[in-house]
């Protein structure tokens, strides 16, 4: 069919009346008569060779081929409207996917996101968190923002910050917390890295002891549950700043072991766009800002 003359206000009617099964609520939507509606249905019906609806003494039933042609329209009239959507002071703006470690997402990236959303204006940011495992091909990502050694087969991965992890509880069980060894007493809240705990303990020069404490897929909510004193956890100190500087985390040793860091990773495939570029640019400035001369 010639593009030139596809009937796009009675593909617009049919869609419509497909949604509400009435014409008279289509025409409604449409600002237009509810004569208009059947007449711009009839005639792509005709132009089709085939009913789309029959009609019902109450509203409409869609026919076999009227409900074949509906996902294919609405699907349509979506993307559209997707793309005009991105459109802001005449100018387009462009979609850039990021999936982000919920823990990095919470902890450092939304409070600076009004700053890059007002930095660079021409871009449509759209942030998909995760536990740390994503398939950047599969939901189709940009980018990836995730935790560990920058060691990701067909990834390249560039390294945003490092993230020590230190014990983290409340205030009441950090009074008990005198020595590290004091640890032993308490639930030690452990993610699913196994050797975290061990490689704490052995920094601080106390025995580790066994761990049966519950396992997390994220550090955020590993926190959550040392803050509501159910343990101590073993996270990020500078992912939870907030809480640490309002009293509902306590940091009751200082002793940090570095086992990975946040990593903007994208597939080797993936070329460059514009806006991945400027997000990539204005991450690191970000997180490793210039000193004040």
């Amino acid at each position: 069919m010639d593009r030139a003359q596809l009937p796009l206000n009675a593909l617009r009617a049919f869609e419509a009346a497909a949604r509400h099964l009435n014409f008279t609520r289509a025409a409604i939507e449409l600002h237009v008569s509810q004569g208009a509606v059947s007449h711009q249905v009839a005639a792509l019906e005709q132009r089709l060779g085939t009913p789309l609806f029959r009609r019902l003494p109450r509203g409409l039933a869609l026919t076999a081929e009227g409900q074949a042609l509906v996902p294919t329209v609405a699907e349509a009239f979506d993307r559209i409207g997707a793309t005009l959507d991105l459109y802001a002071d005449g100018k387009l703006r462009e979609v850039l996917n990021v999936g982000v470690v919920g823990t990095f997402a919470a902890g450092w990236l939304l409070p600076r996101l009004d700053a890059f959303n007002r930095s660079h204006p021409g871009i449509d940011l759209r942030l998909m968190t995760n536990n740390n495992r994503v398939d950047l091909a599969g939901e189709g990502l940009d980018f990836a923002i995730r935790f560990g050694n920058g060691a990701w087969h067909g990834m390249h991965a560039e390294s945003i910050l490092d993230a020590p992890l230190a014990p983290l509880c409340n205030a009441a069980t950090a009074e008990r917390l005198i020595e590290p060894s004091a640890l032993a007493r308490e639930t030690l809240l452990r993610s699913y890295r196994a050797d975290e705990w061990p490689l704490w303990f052995e920094r601080a020069g106390a025995p580790c002891p066994s761990l049966r404490g519950p396992v997390f897929d994220t550090s955020l909510a590993m926190a959550a549950a040392a803050q509501s004193g159910l343990g101590v956890a073993l996270a990020p100190p500078a992912m939870f700043a907030d809480a640490l500087n309002a009293g509902r985390l306590v940091q009751p040793f200082a002793i940090e072991i570095l086992t990975g860091g946040y990593w903007l990773t994208r597939l080797m495939s993936r070329k460059d766009s514009a806006a991945m570029a400027a997000f990539r640019e204005w991450l690191k400035q970000a997180a490793c800002p210039s000193p004040s001369p």
